[in-house]
């Protein structure tokens, strides 16, 4: 069986409708629409078609990161938004369920602790509509603030305790840039790069042993950058050895490159 655990849902034309108006209205109002089952199930049969195309059995469907509007005020946007994506991932579930998982969207903001609004939609969606994992997005400031800690900083052991509660990975993925030097690409990267740094600097995996995280693109820069993390841990007299302590970590294949993907599967392991 060959499963996508990196593929985002494609929305109705509705949706997009429903995303300007809680941006110009600024979630008032904030009335979702109704979408007729026609309009998602058509959407999903063209996903369905390109996966027969290329030999893809199952997919991880997740939001689209860049358009999860994290940043934008108030947090109500983004929790609205969000809510909305992941009832459309379900629906597409619904009429495909041999085909798709669900991978939920979290309505993080700027600052905000994941404790509270992020916690209650994982819960929801995993509990309520059958969902797999989540998105995790390292910096919800998309690059107009001062970025919360990294993703080895107790600010999101709520986080990481509800995953582990309900024993669902999380996927790596930053959403927008607000910055003029950094696309939204070059943010995916980066930020994937600054969390298994992070993550692997802290005691997060001692704390949450059972704890599942995949890195998106395939582990941003740090696979293709291994000698000097491999001589840090030297220098720092690390007990164990950077491979070892990669290995923690899963990591998926989006990168489009096929000597990329080779040279992930010798370093990080199958």
């Amino acid at each position: 069986m060959i499963i996508d655990s990196h593929a985002h849902v494609v929305m109705p034309p509705q949706s997009f409708r429903f995303m300007a108006e809680l941006i110009g209205g600024r979630a008032n109002p904030s009335v979702p629409p109704k979408i007729p089952d026609e309009a998602v199930r058509k959407v999903a049969e063209e996903i369905v078609t390109i996966m027969d195309s290329v030999g893809t059995d199952v997919q991880f469907i997740s939001p689209r990161p860049y358009l999860q509007m994290h940043s934008v005020k108030p947090a109500r946007v983004t929790e609205l938004w969000t809510r909305h994506c992941n009832d459309i991932i379900a629906r597409v579930v619904g009429f495909f369920p041999d085909r798709f998982r669900g991978v939920a969207g979290l309505p993080q903001y700027m600052l905000d602790s994941p404790a509270g609004a992020c916690v209650a939609e994982l819960e929801r969606c995993v509990n309520e509509l059958g969902f797999v994992g989540c998105l995790i997005n390292p910096d919800p400031t998309e690059s107009s603030a001062l970025p919360p800690p990294g993703l080895g900083d107790p600010f999101w052991h709520p986080l990481y305790e509800a995953m582990t509660r309900l024993d669902v990975p999380g996927l790596i993925h930053s959403a927008g840039s607000c910055s003029p030097r950094e696309s939204y690409t070059l943010k995916f990267i980066n930020e994937e790069s600054i969390a298994v740094i992070s993550l692997l600097q802290s005691d997060t995996f001692r704390k949450f042993p059972n704890l599942k995280i995949v890195v998106g693109h395939a582990g941003g820069a740090i696979p293709y950058q291994m000698g000097r993390f491999r001589s840090w841990n030297v220098r720092k007299g690390e007990k164990v050895t950077f491979d070892e302590q990669l290995r923690q970590l899963h990591f998926d294949t989006c990168n489009y490159s096929k000597e990329s993907i080779e040279l992930l599967l010798k370093v990080a392991g199958v």
